[in-house]
């Protein structure tokens, strides 16, 4: 087998190639930014008052949403703030999904990366760093991931998590009537552990015991929703028992293992029986009998 040498090339300064070529090489195959298995939603996305988003992808599993911005050269101010400005209002304008906003680009600069840690994780960004190879006659490009938003510790798993209140809750990410939806749900999970308590955190309200947490379920309230997380392993049988129950599936999250299901207030009398059994499943998964 030979050894060739590749040859770099700067798309930024080469006339053969443009932002649009780019973006169609990432459309034909999203596989190439090594996001995961993506799907292309739509191209050219308008905002409000607020320009086009380059390219939209989603997850073809999950309910995770990708809004990537590219640009050819160095990163730039108006380039990080309008990837930042598209994100926001495709998380806003879809609070369904989970969002992430994706910034391509031939040279992620220092400088870049000093006004990322300003954000202090509260953006969920990845940035990727873009190289056009050549081949003798063929290029191919290369994208390398400089910023990954899970070093921030989205997930209870991936390290300490900041305690708040119940009022941060009620007040900033969900309402009274939502919170009191998780106290409801808890009187179930106690009928299997007495013990434990809801532990108010920055991210969800997990489940304590003796404030050690064991968040077999976890609760994330919204303004009109109750999200529920419950820990269990995928399998055809769950997911077709849940399918034919007529409870709103969100997803199965692979990264954290968990079935996400979408709940208002009337739902927990209606599901309370396929809610226990799988609150029961969740617990001694976690809890075994020795």
């Amino acid at each position: 087998m030979k050894y060739i040498k590749p040859e770099t090339l700067f798309l930024k300064n080469n006339p053969n190639f443009s932002e649009k070529w780019v973006q169609d090489r990432i459309a034909e195959d999203p596989a190439i930014l090594g996001l995961g298995d993506l799907v292309l939603r739509d191209r050219e996305r308008p905002q409000p008052n607020a320009g086009r988003l380059d390219l939209l992808f989603q997850d073809a599993e999950q309910s995770d949403r990708y809004e990537v911005e590219v640009q050819l050269g160095p990163t730039d101010e108006s380039h990080i703030i309008r990837t930042i400005e598209y994100w926001d209002i495709e998380h806003k304008r879809y609070p369904q999904y989970e969002h992430h906003a994706v910034i391509v680009a031939e040279d992620i600069t220092s400088r870049f990366l000093n006004v990322i840690n300003l954000f202090n994780g509260s953006i969920p960004l990845i940035a990727l760093q873009m190289r056009a190879m050549k081949f003798e006659d063929n290029v191919t490009l290369v994208f390398t991931k400089v910023i990954d938003e899970l070093k921030y510790g989205l997930e209870e798993e991936e390290g300490p998590v900041q305690d708040v209140d119940r009022a941060y809750w009620e007040t900033i990410k969900g309402t009274p009537s939502t919170v009191k939806m998780a106290d409801e749900l808890l009187e179930i999970i106690k009928k299997l552990d007495s013990s434990l308590a809801l532990k108010y955190t920055k991210f969800y309200i997990g489940l304590a015991r003796n404030n050690q947490a064991d968040n077999f379920v976890i609760f994330r309230p919204k303004k009109n929703r109750l999200n529920v997380e419950i820990k269990l392993e995928k399998s055809d049988e769950i997911q077709n028992e849940l399918d034919e129950s007529g409870i709103e599936l969100l997803d199965y999250n692979n990264r954290s293992g968990r079935y996400k299901i979408r709940l208002i207030k009337s739902d927990i009398n209606k599901y309370e029986a396929l809610l226990t059994k799988y609150f029961k499943m969740a617990y001694e998964k976690t809890n075994p009998v020795e």
